[in-house]
């Protein structure tokens, strides 16, 4: 426990340091917030998450990818693989807290007629999965520019797709616009069950694919060069 918390207290200080990256990321939300509320309150609502979503993810990747020099040397310092992802997200959940608390006391004083709980059951559940979303584009697309575009791609079909829609049900952020809809338009708990349903599956199944990449580069050992 306390290797990943010294993993966790490392990737805190490396995220700090990209002040202007976090101020961004902090107005990102707002941004999406305030593009929906003049004319469609139910939607800022769902904006908003996928706002905190997209943040987090991004925080994630540059994450991911700050990790990449030091993972090799922790190693060697007897770290385990999971001491790594795990620190980092941990790190990253607390930063997520953090991030969405204001918006969701924005929702509460801005939004009426809404179920306060099930939006911040939505709030949870992007955040559970943004992080290991992150972690996992870092694994496959180590550049950082390459990560956020395609964080752009999968943010822009979530909003655009419909919500019945094949596509739609593989992204990781379905489960906002289910419990969204739950929430904000009264209807049964079968939109509740199916998203709760969602976000913890994409959560495990992202997190499992953290777990393999984050072995499988570590085992590589490309920090051992031989002459």
């Amino acid at each position: 426990m306390k290797k990943v918390l010294t993993v966790a207290e490392m990737a805190l200080r490396e995220l700090l340091r990209r002040r202007t990256v976090l101020l961004i990321l902090l107005l990102l939300p707002l941004v999406f917030y305030l593009s929906r509320r003049g004319d469609h309150l139910g939607q800022s609502i769902r904006f908003v998450c996928l706002g905190l979503g997209w943040a987090l993810s991004t925080a994630a990747l540059f994450a991911g990818s700050a990790s990449r020099a030091m993972e090799p040397r922790l190693r060697l310092s007897g770290y385990r693989s999971h001491h790594l992802y795990l620190g980092r997200l941990s790190a990253l959940w607390t930063v997520g807290l953090v991030l969405s608390a204001p918006y969701f006391v924005l929702i509460l004083v801005d939004q009426h007629d809404v179920r306060y709980g099930s939006v911040g059951l939505i709030m949870l559940l992007t955040l559970a999965v943004s992080a290991p979303f992150g972690l996992a584009l870092s694994s496959v697309l180590p550049r950082e520019l390459e990560g956020t575009l395609v964080l752009l791609v999968v943010v822009g079909l979530q909003m655009m797709a419909d919500p019945s829609s094949l596509i739609a049900r593989l992204l990781p952020f379905w489960s906002s616009r289910e419990i969204g809809t739950y929430a904000i338009e009264h209807t049964d708990s079968g939109y509740l069950t199916r998203g709760i349903a969602h976000g913890v599956i994409s959560m495990a199944v992202l997190l499992a694919a953290v777990a393999v990449a984050s072995g499988f580069r570590l085992r590589r050992r490309s920090h051992l060069k031989f002459g």
